[in-house]
């Protein structure tokens, strides 16, 4: 069932034959640049008519209701509200840990440097809908931008065929503290939250998953506003010895490829016995899943197995996939963390299986795929703040660097550049007991 590449047998490990299926297609880029456009055109015109084609509902208001807000928390029962506060104080708790600081600092001679942090005002948070239902993914949106302190937080969700929003979506978002939420998905909801309509005003950055089409309208609304990131398909890699236990490792791929059809699984082992003992136990689990044949379509697409010789060669292997969710069920798990590179989110012990990340533990399971970890971050509180430099010179300490500056600017050809410090240094002798009497006498 899993393609296999044997390293200890001198089979080369490439990007190449990994075959990832990342990446915007730019079919899908023409179509839904088509739709982005029509909507800055538009605005709730094309909303409208693009979720009567789309998601086959006709809207009179796209605007979710205080009322429909409420009647979800009352539907969804005192179970699951139990579950999805406990969830939220998890993930609130960890983010808080984040939140980075402003700071300002003094150097001799009268200089003042620092970096202020500002959360952004507004974010757009994608929830995807319809057919599907992630409430864990409202949370893992909207909580860490509500620890920076952003002002606004505006949801956008695909509405159900009732023109209804998942009531445990609407739970969530509850929980959450998301009032402004509305039933429009897609490429077309991407563009308004990046150029605003009538109805949505636009946001300063979006963030969460979504289908090709969402991406790739995030892909291009890019600098019209901020973006987390441009998620491709699902992926984990279980880096495995002869201390995992088949069944556990077989679960956690299939936990990844149920997912979706390209979605990827990686299984790097030095235990040449492992992998035929995995795929037994892949046929015995998949007899029990009710999503069998999408779990199946991605394993037999998508499933790699690597067999390295020893662990130097299985953690090259690690990091040349760079995988979204890493699994280590190897024995010596812990002592390995410090040699591992690439990874958006790392799962130590034959006891974590990665769901406990998309749920409960607190990290953000809003993760780099398609091997973007080399350079990239789970979403955290970083993605809702900007940070700006602070500098103050005084009199004296203009006179330290200003020639410097000068020099430099010269040689770059920056006559202005250059004078703006000179006609500073040249006016000292007249202006600098008025200028430190203007500024409370500093100097």
């Amino acid at each position: 069932m899993l393609r296999r590449i044997d390293l200890a047998r001198g089979e080369r490990l490439t990007e190449a034959s990994l075959r990832r299926s990342g990446g915007v297609d730019a079919e899908i880029l023409a179509a839904t640049a088509c739709i982005v456009n029509d909507v800055c055109d538009r605005g709730d015109a094309a909303l409208l008519e693009y979720t009567e084609k789309f998601d086959h509902v006709k809207l009179v208001e796209m605007l979710v209701s205080k009322e429909e807000i409420e009647a979800a928390v009352a539907t969804v029962g005192d179970e699951f509200l139990d579950v999805i506060s406990a969830a939220a104080g998890a993930i609130e708790e960890f983010h808080r840990r984040q939140v980075p600081q402003s700071w300002f600092t003094t150097q001799e001679g009268g200089v003042f440097l620092g970096q202020k942090v500002t959360p952004l005002r507004r974010v757009g948070i994608y929830v995807p809908g319809g057919r599907a239902c992630y409430p864990s993914s409202v949370l893992m949106n909207a909580i860490p931008a509500l620890v920076a302190g952003v002002d606004e937080i505006v949801m956008v969700v695909p509405p159900d065929a009732d023109g209804s929003v998942n009531p445990y979506t609407l739970a969530a978002a509850a929980e959450a503290g998301v009032e402004e939420i509305y039933k429009v998905g897609g490429a077309q909801a991407v563009a308004a939250l990046a150029y605003g309509t009538e109805t949505i005003e636009r946001v300063d950055k979006i963030v969460g998953p979504g289908n090709a089409y969402v991406t790739a309208a995030k892909k291009l609304v890019m600098g019209a506003c901020g973006i987390d990131m441009l998620a491709g398909p699902s992926e984990v890699l279980v880096l495995a010895d002869q201390t995992a236990i088949p069944a556990f490792v077989a679960i956690d791929l299939m936990a990844q490829a149920e997912h979706d059809p390209r979605a990827a699984t990686y299984l790097v082992t030095i235990d040449p016995a492992l992998p035929d003992l995995v795929e037994e136990a892949l046929e015995a689990l998949l007899s029990e899943s009710p999503r069998g044949d999408i779990t199946r379509r991605s394993l037999e697409d998508n499933g790699v197995v690597i067999v390295c010789a020893d662990i130097v060669a299985a953690l090259d292997a690690v990091d040349l996939i760079a995988p979204e969710h890493l699994e280590v069920q190897m024995a010596d798990a812990f002592d390995l963390l410090g040699s591992i590179r690439n990874a958006g989110a790392i799962f130590l012990g034959h006891w974590t299986p990665e769901a406990v990340g998309d749920y409960v533990a607190g990290p953000n399971h809003v993760l780099p795929t398609g091997g973007t970890a080399r350079f990239s971050s789970p979403l955290s509180v970083d993605d809702f703040v900007k940070k700006s430099s602070v500098i103050s010179y005084s009199v004296e300490a203009l006179e330290l660097d200003g020639p410097t500056a000068m020099i430099l600017a010269d040689r770059e050809g920056l006559w202005a550049h250059s004078a703006s410090v000179g006609l500073r240094l040249a006016a000292i002798d007249d202006f600098a007991a008025e200028l430190d009497e203007d500024e409370g006498g500093e100097s």
